[in-house]
C-alpha cells in the first residue's frame, strides 16, 4: 500500500540521485555502511512510523497527557512507541559504536525521522529532544557526566528536555531569572521557574534529563544583567550517583500543562525548580551540575538549538508533506461535479482531481512541501559534510549551514502550515471536520512557527547577524553554488526559464541586500526582517529545486519519467508562481518600508 505520510520515490531521489548521499560510505566514519544499509535504516524508522506512531496519532490529539497529583501521565501507546523506537536503537542512530549507535549519515537519520514526525509530531517530539539532548552532552559535557548520563538517554531508559524559556522570558534569553548558587561539593542548587517546556515530565522513563540556562549569582548573591553569566546545567528528575544510578528525588516539580491547539501528544510543562516540595540533602533548590564553564551556557545550549532547529523544519515539512498526500488521494477518489466543456447533469460526476483550480492547490502544496523537504534534507547533508569532509570542504560546509539554519527553520515551518491550510481547502468541508486527518495536520503544524526561536528570531538573525559572517564569505559561497546550478540548468531546454528566473531574483535580493547594509539606524534597518527572510527562503528554495531539477531532467527515459517530469514541472511551477513573491517583499525593504516604525501605540485602538 502507498505510504500517506511520505513518498519514498521522492525521498530516495533526493537522498541518492540529487545529494548522493551514498558516496558517504566511501568516508571512514560511515565506511561500514552502503546504500543497502541506508535504505535499510530508513525502511526501519517507515516500519515503526506506520506500526506505533501513525494508528495513535489521533488518540494523542484526542487523550492529551494529564497532571494527576504532580505526575504527568501520557496514553499507554506512547510507553510501546518510544520502547519500538529506542529498542531499535534509533536514538543513538547517528552516533558511534561505543554509544550503542550505528554511525549513520545525519542526513540518513533525519530521512527516517521524516517518517515519524509524518506520523505524529506530538508523540516523536520525546524523541527529537532525547536525541538533541544527549549530542549536547557529547559535545560539551565532561567524561564524567558524558558516562552516567548519555547512556542512558541513548538506550531510551531516561528521556531529555531543554529548558530556556520562562513565564516572562521567551526568546529575550537575557532576561531570564532563574538562579543558580554554588556549593561547597562543586554542585549547584537552582531555584527558578520554565515556561513550555516539551516533554517537561512523562510516565515511560524512568528519569528525565533537563538542560537548564540559570545565571550564577556572586558571593553577595546577584547575578549579571543580559546574557553575561548564563550557564547551562544538568538536572535530572532523579539525581544520579557516581555510578550512574537514579537516587533521590530533585526538587523539580511541574506547576501545570499547557494545552496547546496541536501537537497535544507532547506534554508542555511549566516547571518550578527549588521551590521545595522536594530537599535533596535537606537543603533548598534542585541540584544541577555545571555542563562545561561557567558564563558560556548560551553557546552550549545553541549547539542543541541549532539542531532543533533543523529537526523543527523537517518536521514541519513532514507534517505539511503528509498532509498533501492525503489531499491527492482525497481529490483522487471523491466525485463532484462536472467539467465546464461538458457540463451535461445526465453524466456521472468527476474526481475533483479533474477541475482545474483543485489541481491548482494540489501542484501548489506539491511545490511547497516537495521544497521544504529538500531544504531539510539538503541542510542534513551540511552536517555530514561539516564533520567528515577535509578540512577546506567542512570549514565551507560549516558556514553555508550557519547561513541557512534560521531558513531551514523558519522556511519549512511557515509554508508547511500554509501546505496544510490548503489540504483542508481540497477537503472543502469535509476538511473542517475531526472525520479526516488534514486538520489535525494543521494544528500540529501550526506551532512550529513559533518554537525554537520564533519566524521573527529567525529573520533578525539572519539579516542581523548571519548574512554578515566572516564578512560574507557564506553568502559570498551561496552566489557560487547557485550560480553553478543555474549553469547547468541552462543546457536544459525544460529549465532555461527557471534558471534566468533564480539568477534574476538572486541579483535582487543581493541588490537589496547591499542597500539594507549600508542603513546606519538599526532599527529601521531591521524593522521589516521578516519579509527578507521570506524572500531570501524562496530564493534559496527555488535554487534547490532547480537543482535537483537538473538531476532529474539529466536522467529522463528511465522507467520513473513521469515522476521526473513531474519534478521538473513543479521547478516550473516554483520559479513562475512563486518565486514572483519575492518582488513584494524586496518592495518593502529597498526602500525601508516605515509603516511598522511609525505606526503609534494608540493608534491600534
Amino acid at each position: 500500500m502507498t505510504s500517506l505520510l511520505l513518498s519514498r520515490r521522492d525521498l530516495n531521489f533526493l537522498l541518492f540521485d540529487w545529494l548522493e548521499v551514498a558516496q558517504l560510505a566511501h568516508r571512514p566514519r560511515y565506511a561500514e555502511h552502503s546504500r543497502d544499509t541506508f535504505e535499510a535504516a530508513i525502511d526501519a524508522y517507515a516500519d515503526i512510523a506506520h506500526a506505533e506512531f501513525a494508528p495513535f496519532n489521533k488518540t494523542a490529539d484526542r487523550n492529551p497527557p494529564q497532571l494527576i497529583d504532580g505526575e504527568v501521565h501520557c496514553m499507554p501507546q506512547m510507553r510501546s512507541a518510544w520502547e519500538a523506537f529506542s529498542g531499535a536503537g534509533l536514538l543513538a542512530a547517528s552516533e558511534t559504536e561505543s554509544h550503542g549507535g550505528m554511525r549513520l549519515p545525519y542526513v540518513i537519520q533525519q530521512a527516517g525521522l521524516a517518517y515519524v514526525a509524518a506520523a505524529s509530531p506530538g508523540m516523536s517530539a520525546y524523541a527529537l529532544l532525547t536525541m538533541a539532548n544527549a549530542h549536547l552532552l557529547l559535545a560539551h559535557a565532561s567524561p564524567d557526566q558524558i558516562n552516567r548520563f548519555v547512556s542512558p538517554l541513548l538506550d531510551g531508559r531516561w528521556a531529555g528536555t531543554m529548558c530556556l524559556s520562562e513565564p516572562q522570558a521567551g526568546s529575550s534569553l537575557g532576561d531570564i531569572t532563574t538562579r543558580a548558587q554554588r556549593q561547597t561539593d562543586g554542585t549547584y542548587r537552582l531555584t527558578g521557574h520554565k515556561m513550555w517546556i516539551s516533554g517537561g515530565d512523562q510516565d515511560f522513563t524512568s528519569n528525565i534529563v533537563h538542560l537548564v540556562l540559570a545565571k550564577v549569582a556572586d558571593e553577595s548573591g546577584h547575578t549579571h544583567p543580559g546574557v553575561a553569566g548564563i550557564s547551562l546545567f544538568l538536572v535530572p528528575k532523579y539525581l544520579v550517583s557516581d555510578t550512574g544510578a537514579p537516587g533521590e528525588r530533585n526538587d523539580v516539580v511541574v506547576a501545570g500543562l499547557n494545552h496547546k491547539m496541536g501537537s497535544r501528544g507532547t506534554s508542555n510543562c511549566l516547571l518550578n525548580f527549588g521551590e521545595g516540595q522536594f530537599r535533596p540533602g535537606g537543603l533548598p533548590g534542585a541540584v544541577g551540575e555545571l555542563v562545561g564553564e561557567e558564563g558560556r551556557g548560551l553557546a552550549y545550549m545553541f549547539h542543541m538549538m541549532n539542531e532543533a532547529r533543523i529537526s523543527i523544519g523537517l518536521a514541519a515539512a513532514a507534517t505539511g508533506y503528509t498532509g498533501f498526500l492525503h489531499a491527492v488521494e482525497y481529490a483522487s477518489n471523491r466525485l463532484q461535479g462536472r467539467p465546464h466543456s461538458d457540463r451535461d447533469p445526465a453524466k456521472p460526476p468527476v474526481r475533483i482531481i479533474e477541475h482545474p483550480d483543485v489541481r491548482r492547490m494540489l501542484l501548489a502544496q506539491k511545490a511547497l512541501v516537495e521544497g521544504a523537504l529538500a531544504l531539510s534534507l539538503f541542510s542534513a547533508s551540511l552536517v555530514d559534510e561539516q564533520r567528515t569532509a577535509p578540512a577546506q570542504q567542512s570549514r565551507r560546509a560549516h558556514l553555508l549551514l550557519e547561513l541557512l539554519t534560521p531558513v531551514a527553520k523558519s522556511w519549512p515551518s511557515k509554508w508547511g502550515v500554509i501546505a496544510n491550510d490548503l489540504a483542508i481547502q481540497v477537503h472543502g468541508g469535509y476538511g473542517y471536520t475531526q472525520d479526516f486527518n488534514v486538520e489535525q495536520f494543521y494544528r500540529d503544524n501550526r506551532l512550529n512557527p513559533i518554537h525554537e526561536g520564533t519566524a521573527g528570531i529567525q529573520a533578525l538573525d539572519l539579516l542581523g547577524r548571519k548574512i554578515h559572517l566572516e564578512d560574507g564569505a557564506a553568502l559570498v559561497d551561496l552566489g557560487k553554488r547557485l550560480q553553478e546550478t543555474v549553469a547547468r540548468a541552462c543546457r536544459f531546454d525544460s529549465l532555461g526559464e527557471s534558471a534566468l528566473a533564480v539568477s534574476k531574483a538572486w541579483s535582487r535580493l543581493l541588490g537589496v541586500t547591499e542597500k539594507l547594509s549600508s542603513v546606519v539606524d538599526a532599527n529601521e534597518r531591521l524593522a521589516n526582517a521578516t519579509a527578507y527572510l521570506d524572500a531570501f527562503g524562496h530564493v534559496v528554495v527555488a535554487w534547490l529545486g532547480l537543482d535537483a531539477a537538473t538531476v532529474a531532467a539529466a536522467r529522463m527515459g528511465r522507467a520513473d519519467e513521469p515522476y521526473l517530469r513531474g519534478k521538473i514541472a513543479t521547478c516550473q511551477y516554483f520559479c513562475r508562481w512563486e518565486l514572483s513573491r519575492i518582488d513584494r517583499w524586496l518592495g518593502l525593504l529597498d526602500p525601508v518600508e516605515r509603516a511598522p516604525l511609525d505606526f503609534q501605540e494608540a493608534w491600534f485602538g
